[in-house]
């Protein structure tokens, strides 16, 4: 979302137009839900994914030719058999698609909230007000309440703020998106498989920091997209961290003492997911010495490990895929 916000905002201070295209709902088996986005341009070329098929080739069209009529407007698209064929589907689905025509300055304001929010890693929506087949307010809401939403009061978006899209059919229609979430992902271990899933955590939206105890490996250059790297003591995080409930920990340090002293001290704080990397004899001895320091007995049940999902994960370019997944799964489940 952070990248579609700058694309938008560079857009619109060209004095280009473009249109916005969102799925407000789906039902059956449709490729992409409430919530994705795909951006459509005067030129012709599409950024994003509504997710491929007839449907997002009907979409493209369609966003052409609103932009020639500078006008937005809402579809319903069905499935049909050969579509559901073509896309490796059982059944088939409908999805409503609303197509926003966006030009000129009015929109940049906001627009710049929604980067500022995106930037500062917090919890912010994107509220739409529909009347129609238009939108006659757009907001953005985070820990400040709203913002830029002229007429629109917090009582009628409070139930909107869910982690995933949401749409509220009625005489005034609204839908909310969510375009940040707060947490960091902290990775301790700056080594190959770090290397390898930084980049993807990053890609699918994660905040990612690498904490390392060796200054060649603390070294941003490594970590594709990485927000920030940390040179600092195992033994030692909290001088340098100050974890939220939202944040989640990967421990994948050179060696296992250091792994457990990471672990040791990550699984006293409330946080949302704690990952080791490890094989089931690790897991059994690291068991032990946590009941040796009194730790309760349970208290391993917090930690994902071994890490990841089974996949039959190798090289540590697959064993970062199995553990980017785990960790997706985590946040679609958890909203957080």
């Amino acid at each position: 979302m952070k990248q579609k916000i700058e694309t938008m905002i560079q857009t619109l201070e060209q004095h280009q137009a473009l249109i916005l295209v969102s799925i407000l709902a789906s039902s059956g088996s449709t490729p992409r839900g409430a919530g994705a986005m795909m951006l459509v341009f005067e030129d012709g070329h599409a950024e994003g994914t509504i997710g491929g098929g007839a449907v997002e080739y009907a979409a493209q069209k369609h966003a052409r030719e609103l932009l020639d009529k500078k006008e937005s407007d809402t579809v319903g698209y069905s499935l049909k058999k050969d579509d559901v064929a073509n896309l490796g589907m059982v059944c088939g689905g409908d999805v409503k698609v609303f197509f926003q025509y966006l030009e000129g300055e009015q929109q940049l304001p906001l627009l710049y909230q929604m980067r500022k929010a995106c930037a500062a890693n917090e919890n912010a929506w994107m509220i739409r007000r529909f009347e129609g087949h238009k939108v006659t307010a757009m907001a953005l809401y985070n820990k400040g309440g709203l913002s830029c939403g002229e007429g629109i009061q917090e009582e009628e978006i409070r139930d909107l703020l869910k982690p995933g899209a949401v749409y509220k059919e009625g005489e005034v229609s609204w839908y909310a998106e969510p375009i940040s979430q707060s947490g960091h992902v902290y990775v301790f271990g700056g080594g190959h498989v770090s290397s390898e899933l930084v980049p993807v955590l990053a890609h699918v939206g994660f905040s990612v920091v690498v904490f390392e105890d060796r200054e060649e490996f603390a070294d941003p250059e490594r970590f594709s997209g990485v927000a920030e790297t940390i040179l600092g003591d195992f033994t030692k995080i909290g001088e340098k961290i100050t974890f939220t409930e939202q944040d989640y920990v990967v421990i994948m340090t050179r060696g296992h003492q250091a792994d457990f002293e990471v672990l040791a001290q990550v699984l006293k704080l409330p946080l949302s997911y704690i990952g080791c990397i490890g094989s089931r004899k690790k897991i059994a001895v690291t068991k032990e010495r946590l009941t040796a320091l009194g730790y309760p007995e349970n208290i391993y049940d917090r930690v994902h490990s071994p890490i990841g999902l089974s996949i039959g994960a190798e090289t540590p370019a697959e064993i970062a895929i199995s553990i980017a997944g785990e960790m997706i799964q985590h946040r679609a489940q958890t909203g957080g």
